[in-house]
């Protein structure tokens, strides 16, 4: 009788790829964990207990078929398991590097429930496409029939870019416009190389270009080219320019030198690592070295600042966050991470203004958690008396993106947005109001998860291809 290849969880330990110690990594940007070995990534795939109702899939946005491509690689069919990852996730070695697993596949995983530990999911993800990038398994688009019609993407983020592969591979004429010199959006210049090394995002950028993408880098649209005329271009547009703008701190002080946005300086720290010349961090204005830093926020956007700054020689790094560690939106992973690098948190703390012309210091109020807020969350409140000045020569704010006023700066009154500034689309199809016009990723959600953009992407693009059948129907009777 043949050897049972799976439901190993029993006997075999949940193991993660080795990380590198943390006062080695902190001093560069290279991503942190190794790779598993062959043989370590079946082990570890080997511990799926091939559930017949798999939550890690149900839970994950775009349903990925985990349990089958685990089974794949515990017995050897690498190719098979990277050709199933790849039907429904157009980019998962990087979903494989960046995904809150723990939220996610991994955070509803039934062996973790029964307290064996969950299996390594987004581990083996990642071993499995970069296996299949060193076979040359990874194909770019190359479609049996060319079709006419055409389709603009405004953004050159994970959403953009799924949607551009997943028309292109039907044939569909794709340009990709981006204000940025590079695409990628936040995967690029938001996301440090320590969670994401940049090659990864480039090769699939060249992929594109071989499969037949045109992609117009350096363009704004409402400045260097307008909306209509990308609409005039193309049969239908797609509107995934992701959300930019920061918000912000009011408060004494708030406007001082000193105190920057998270996506500044976190684009700055990226351009370094590409070779750019990069003034804002040879003068200083975007450098930690040698600074008293602190941070300001709780999520992924705050994990990766503390991080890179501890990098770039901070002599200290702090963390405010006014709610607890337990309620915290971002990684605990990532907030590991950074301990373990050198961070320090301050929970329980927000910041109620800023001292000197050019900042040296946070006025910091202590904070208590209340009765929960309309989300279900407590609310923070002020504990009177407890204040006190934390010393800060850099202070990032790293509390989020909203979406910017599209309408105004694309002339486009008719385009219409919610209350919170996001577009109005449909679900699932990304279809605004406009004809022809369709919206994912951020900018209908939110600030959200890369592999959520993915989804909406293909989502989108699907329901494009229908939008044309059906046109090529009507047309043809």
């Amino acid at each position: 009788m043949a050897k049972q290849p799976m439901l190993k969880f029993v006997d075999v330990e949940r193991d993660m790829p080795a990380k590198r110690a943390a006062d080695e990594r902190n001093k560069d940007y290279n991503e942190i964990y190794a790779a598993y070995a062959t043989a370590k990534a079946e082990e570890q795939a080997s511990r799926c207990s091939q559930c017949g109702v798999p939550y890690c899939q149900s839970h994950c946005p775009l349903h990925n078929n985990i349990p089958d491509w685990l089974r794949l690689t515990a017995t050897g069919r690498l190719e098979e398991a990277y050709e199933v990852s790849q039907a429904t996730n157009t980019f998962p070695e990087i979903c494989g590097r960046i995904c809150p697993q723990d939220r996610l596949c991994e955070g509803n995983c039934v062996i973790e429930q029964s307290g064996h530990g969950t299996v390594t999911i987004g581990s083996v993800e990642k071993y499995i496409t970069d296996t299949a990038w060193e076979n040359g398994w990874v194909k770019p688009a190359s479609p049996s029939v060319e079709r006419a019609e055409s389709v603009g993407i405004i953004g050159a983020g994970p959403g953009g870019l799924a949607a551009a592969d997943f028309l292109r591979r039907a044939g569909v004429q794709v340009t990709v416009y981006d204000r940025y010199d590079r695409s990628g959006g936040l995967l690029t210049y938001g996301i440090p190389g320590f969670k994401l090394e940049k090659d990864v995002v480039m090769r699939r950028h060249e992929q594109l270009v071989q499969g037949g993408v045109t992609f117009k880098l350096n363009i704004e649209v409402g400045k260097d080219i307008t909306f209509d005329e990308i609409r005039k271009a193309h049969d239908a547009v797609i509107i995934a320019t992701g959300v930019y703008k920061s918000r912000d701190l009011q408060g004494p002080g708030s406007g001082a030198q000193g105190i920057v946005k998270a996506l500044d300086y976190l684009s700055a720290s990226n351009r370094l690592s590409f070779g750019d010349t990069v003034p804002e961090i040879e003068s200083g204005e975007l450098n930690a070295k040698g600074k008293k830093v602190v941070v300001i926020g709780g999520g992924d956007t705050a994990m990766d600042c503390v991080r890179t700054a501890i990098r770039q020689g901070a002599e200290s790094v702090k963390c405010l966050y006014r709610r607890d560690r337990a309620n915290m939106p971002g990684s605990q992973r990532e907030t590991q991470n950074a301990e373990e690098e050198g961070v320090i948190f301050e929970w329980l703390a927000a910041p109620k203004g800023f001292t000197g012309d050019a900042v040296n210091g946070v006025m910091v109020q202590k904070m208590r958690l209340g009765q929960p807020d309309a989300s279900g969350r407590q609310s923070p409140e002020v504990i009177e008396g407890a204040d006190y000045v934390e010393e800060a020569d850099l202070v990032i704010k790293a509390l989020g993106f909203e979406p910017e006023d599209l309408p105004t700066l694309w002339n486009q009154k008719d385009l219409a947005v919610t209350r919170w500034g996001t577009v109005k689309a449909e679900f699932t199809t990304g279809a605004t109001d406009l004809d022809g016009v369709y919206a994912v990723g951020d900018i209908v959600r939110g600030a959200s998860l890369v592999v959520w953009a993915i989804r909406d992407g293909r989502d989108c693009a699907e329901a494009i291809l229908k939008r044309f059948e059906t046109v090529k129907g009507i047309a043809a009777e």
